[in-house]
């Protein structure tokens, strides 16, 4: 019971906060249970599909397959692969962080990974059109064309600050997604 408390910790907060809010305003405690309830509903239709394509990466992706593709080695191969798979994703930036610890697991490379989740959540393909409807290609073209360097230089000196000890901690954390 008490592993069970310590789980849903998070969850069971989030059901008591709505109570306290509803018992002493019920108008906006009303709004907070619908936006609660929408945003599980959401995520619960998301989380699914990605964990089935993660297991199907998993399977079908040898590992050492990605690290010569996004592995220590792999050089600006790693860096496209990881902008084309975090800007042809779909949903929002929290599914991005299972495949990333996937990712770390079959050996890609800190850097690449963190271009894969730099990309998934500026630069990709969806966002983009309809950035470009909206704000117009000017300005689209603009934001992305500073948003590639930009990404890949966070990556890079983040992969540097970072030591080997730290590194591992990371990898080894992304075992237990």
């Amino acid at each position: 019971m008490k592993m069970l408390l310590k789980r849903y910790k998070y969850f069971l907060g989030l059901i008591f906060i709505n109570i306290v809010i509803y018992a002493l305003y019920p108008s906006v405690g009303q709004k907070s249970i619908d936006i609660t309830w929408n945003n599980a509903v959401e995520m619960l239709s998301i989380i699914p599909p990605i964990f089935i394509l993660l297991g199907l990466l998993d399977v079908w992706v040898q590992r050492e397959t990605m690290i010569k593709l996004m592995g220590e080695k792999s050089g600006i191969l790693g860096v496209l692969i990881a902008f084309f798979l975090g800007s042809a994703a779909a949903g929002p930036l929290y599914a991005a962080f299972p495949v990333a610890g996937v990712l770390l697991q079959k050996g890609s490379k800190l850097s690449n990974v963190l271009i894969f989740i730099g990309a998934w959540s500026t630069t990709k393909i969806p966002m983009l059109l309809f950035e470009a409807s909206s704000m117009g290609w000017k300005f689209m073209l603009t934001r992305f064309v500073i948003n590639i360097p930009v990404i890949i230089l966070i990556a890079y000196i983040t992969g540097k600050l970072l030591n080997e000890r730290e590194k591992q901690y990371i990898s080894d954390s992304a075992g237990s997604i």
